[in-house]
């Protein structure tokens, strides 16, 4: 195979963490609601079983992962679980916070050296959500990864995606994953098919509730020229979703 033609094996993992809470049945939502708020409950054993998750993969999306407020005892979340999983590079996006009590983030770890980090805000009704942009490889050719959650509303969404699509519309080898609270066709979707090369997936796995997967809203989406292998769902501990595992074959032209 020549080197233009050269492919590596990644495997990336997207995860809602829900801040290493509990939720095993819809009731949960109710009568477990203080662990969302609270530094109670088996936290930390989830964030061990999450790691050790994570640590099978090269590059992983977290989702509502604490960046450290009173529920997860001030600890940076994304920070624990690069440590726990042998990730030599993380970095996590804050972007809903209820005073000190609760906050949440979009976090990103590495066994790949990012080229470059960025944040932005997503435009929605509410403020708050945000994507975290990593960059890897140089110039126009490199690898791209976005991790998201998008709102509950299709009007947010609908804005949310098409501010994406205009970040991604340039970036030939790009990855956006998370939780888009949405199906891979809703409408909505469209304008990131039509401005970018990001194609709807051939397979889907429902991940939504996580004790009765019967919604495929959490999403790894490839640009056109990136091969999948193999799509998974996994427990991310008890939380409400099911964590995305992919594996996929790269040109090594986009990591270099």
């Amino acid at each position: 195979m020549s080197k233009s033609k050269a492919k590596r094996r990644l495997k990336l993992l997207s995860a809602n963490i829900q801040a290493g809470s509990s939720t095993r049945r819809y009731s949960d939502y109710a009568t477990r609601s203080w662990s969302h708020v609270l530094p109670a409950g088996n936290k930390r054993g989830a964030l061990d079983t999450i790691a050790q998750l994570a640590s099978e993969h090269d590059i992983v999306g977290l989702q509502e992962s604490d960046p450290g407020s009173w529920r997860s005892g001030f600890t940076n979340q994304t920070h624990y679980l690069a440590e726990q999983g042998g990730f030599d590079y993380w970095s996590h996006q804050p972007n809903r916070r209820m005073g000190n009590v609760a906050s949440s983030a979009n976090g990103l770890l590495s066994k790949l050296e990012p080229v470059e980090v960025i944040d932005h805000p997503l435009p929605g009704r509410i403020s708050g959500r945000g994507v975290l942009m990593a960059r890897f490889g140089e110039g126009d050719e490199g690898l791209t990864i976005a991790v998201a959650h998008l709102s509950l509303g299709a009007q947010s969404r609908h804005s949310q995606l098409s501010f994406i699509a205009e970040l991604l519309s340039d970036h030939p080898h790009a990855i956006l994953m998370g939780d888009f609270n949405c199906a891979h066709d809703c409408p909505e979707m469209q304008t990131l098919y039509r401005q970018t090369k990001l194609q709807p997936p051939l397979i889907t796995v429902p991940t939504f509730p996580s004790w009765r997967p019967l919604r495929a809203i959490d999403h790894i989406l490839l640009a056109e020229g990136l091969d999948c292998a193999t799509l998974k769902a996994f427990p991310a501990a008890l939380s409400d979703h099911l964590a995305l595992s992919i594996e996929l074959d790269v040109p090594e032209a986009a990591l270099r």
